[in-house]
């Protein structure tokens, strides 16, 4: 008798579900407009690690810090500087002044891997 109710439900169903999906995806990237001189220095985090390793700068030159996640929640702290980027703060501007080796580590408790998820920037 109600035969048509099962896959009018169905289809119900998966509409929602491509909603939920859709509804969660991030914003689309911006364009970086920089001021004259200054550099853009792209942070960004993976489980337990950043994109890489070392981040090589030029001492003097204005940076703009870019920071994202890529995959879970991160954070990304250069506690000699007083720098702590997140999903809420993900852009700073800095003029790295002292050449030397600053230590990065990741700023919010991600799991396991949080207390190896470190970085090095270094100042030439």
């Amino acid at each position: 008798m109600f035969k048509w109710i099962m896959p009018v439900l169905i289809v119900i169903a998966c509409l929602f579900g491509v909603y939920l999906l859709a509804d969660g995806l991030p914003e689309k990237p911006k364009e970086e407009h920089l001021a004259e001189g200054t550099e853009l220095l792209k942070i960004t985090a993976t489980n337990f690690e950043f994109n890489e390793g070392e981040y090589h700068v030029k001492a003097g030159t204005p940076y703009v810090l870019s920071f994202s996640n890529s995959l879970g929640t991160h954070g990304a702290e250069i506690a000699d500087l007083n720098i702590n980027l997140t999903k809420d703060n993900p852009r700073v501007e800095y003029t790295f002044d002292k050449p030397g080796t600053y230590e990065m580590h990741c700023s919010i408790m991600c799991g396991q891997g949080h207390s190896t998820m470190t970085a090095k920037i270094i100042v030439e």
